[in-house]
């Protein structure tokens, strides 16, 4: 019965999955709202740097409260690489860099957060708890000010403007720059799904299973042989990339990039999207994303800004107060209990049974 039991929800929970990025991929191009595919896309945005902190936070028990730094470098790299840029390295004449294909200019802007990752890892992953957060709290105050200040690469705080969308080569028409909305919509669905698969395939990894036991007890890892350091960097090269894929995916949809991108602000809200749907679980962030990326737009046809913001707030406490693992372990938790009674009754006949016949 038990082994049965496991089967099935190991063949649900992939076939729930799917049909939920089915629903996800027809669904709002079906309802053909505008408005709603731009949501949808800013807060898929989101919730792929959400998935990326949670790499962090949930596996490896890391909080890290610079992690827009990644999404900010990945979002200047790419629009700097897509327009083409100028950099005076203190010789006779600047180095000039011609602008390169979006993708290429994206996946720039991937291998560069990820390289930011990797330093600030290995920096950062020699100390512990409050200082490792002031590490990453003030790369990211830095990497703010480089993007206000450096005028002469990143035009301050005028902005990088006529960013190049994202593209596609079509036959018989060459590259189509993909201006639509839905395009970008299932462009940000289909990184969002990737980013979910790879970090699913990891967290059931060795390396996953290494993370975990850091997060749970780490001087008990150290001694079974477990190079804290090293799988801490991996983790935050995986994550700084996905971050910086999520910056990519943003400067070309909006098509412009300023230092406000680097605002602490963002980082608070991909923590929130991922402590209220729950830390540690593949799903958590995408539901937290999904409730606090949308919510405020809900409520701004209702509500005044100040009554959104505490209605906000108060969502927030209520969910932490009552299913303080987040969402998705409470709604495990009860499915599970629920299938736990429906099978007792059952169990409990069998026994019966056998006793009558004996």
């Amino acid at each position: 019965m038990t082994t049965d039991r496991m089967t099935t929800d190991r063949m649900t929970g992939p076939l729930l999955g799917w049909l939920f990025v089915l629903v996800m991929a027809v669904g709002p191009l079906w309802f053909g709202d505008l408005y709603v595919l731009h949501v949808l896309t800013s807060t898929g945005i989101f919730i792929i740097g959400a998935m990326s902190l949670n790499l962090l936070l949930g596996y490896t028990g890391q909080l890290s409260l610079g992690h827009i730094a990644f999404f900010g470098i990945g979002a200047y790299t790419s629009a700097l690489l897509a327009l083409g840029f100028d950099l005076d390295l203190g010789g006779s004449e600047p180095v000039v860099f011609g602008p390169k294909p979006v993708w290429v200019a994206f996946l720039g802007g991937i291998l560069v957060a990820a390289f930011f990752g990797f330093l600030i890892g290995k920096l950062a992953f020699r100390v512990r708890g409050a200082y490792f957060v002031i590490v990453t709290i003030s790369f990211a105050q830095v990497a703010r000010m480089v993007a206000l200040n450096w005028v002469d690469l990143t035009e301050g705080p005028m902005a990088l403007s006529g960013i190049p969308p994202l593209s596609v080569w079509l036959p018989g028409q060459g590259v189509v720059p993909l201006y639509a909305k839905e395009y970008n919509y299932l462009i940000v669905l289909a990184v969002a799904v990737i980013s979910f698969l790879v970090i699913q395939r990891l967290v059931d990894s060795r390396v996953g299973r290494a993370f975990v036991a850091l997060r749970e007890n780490e001087p008990l890892a150290r001694s079974v042989g477990i190079d804290v350091t090293r799988y801490l960097v991996v983790a935050t090269v995986i994550a700084a990339g996905m971050a910086g894929a999520a910056g990519g995916l943003y400067t070309h949809y909006i098509r412009i990039v300023d230092p406000d991108v680097f605002l602490f602000i963002y980082t608070v809200t991909m923590v929130i999207m991922v402590l209220t749907g729950g830390k540690g679980t593949l799903a958590g962030p995408v539901v937290g994303g999904l409730l606090f990326g949308i919510m405020p737009e809900l409520l701004r046809e209702v509500a005044r800004p100040e009554v959104q913001w505490i209605v906000y707030g108060v969502a927030m406490i209520v969910v932490v107060f009552f299913v303080p693992r987040g969402i998705v372990p409470a709604v495990g938790g009860l499915w599970a209990r629920t299938v736990a009674k429906r099978e007792r009754p059952a169990s409990a006949t069998l026994v019966a049974g056998k006793e009558t016949s004996a």
